[in-house]
């Protein structure tokens, strides 16, 4: 089975395991995951991560975090698809949800959010919104 869209699995699968209530989910591990988990983890949407060693291949630990028994993302969304990409510059970056929410943009410099993207002044591709 071949995978032609890991950020989506990802945010699917954060999703499936809020709505089932676990305290942790493992997912197949990539840079782009934990760097997407670094992020999420900073901006105090999940407890934490880590790279657990597995065979065939290692797998990234993500456990979630709960606010008075719900869970603390509300919604994720998935902006730039591999069917269409949405890129954009420093200027064209808005604020989610008034700055409730966290857009994460994959830049020449990593993953940043939406707000370290304008400070920075550098544009990119939209990965995903979180509130």
């Amino acid at each position: 089975m071949s995978m032609t869209d890991p950020i989506s699995d990802l945010l699917t699968r954060i999703r499936n395991a809020h709505l089932a209530k676990h305290d942790r989910l493992d997912v197949p591990s990539s840079k782009l995951k934990t760097e997407l988990c670094k992020v999420l983890h900073r901006e105090g949407y999940i407890e934490g991560h880590e790279v657990v060693e597995a065979k065939p291949r290692d797998l990234t630990r993500i456990h979630l975090k709960y606010a008075d028994g719900e869970p603390v993302i509300r919604k994720l969304r998935r902006v730039s698809k591999p069917g269409r990409r949405v890129y954009q510059g420093s200027d064209e970056i808005k604020p989610v949800l008034n700055g409730l929410g966290v857009g994460i943009i994959s830049t020449s410099q990593g993953l940043l959010t939406d707000s370290e993207a304008r400070e920075r002044r550098i544009g990119g591709e939209v990965l995903c919104e979180i509130w």
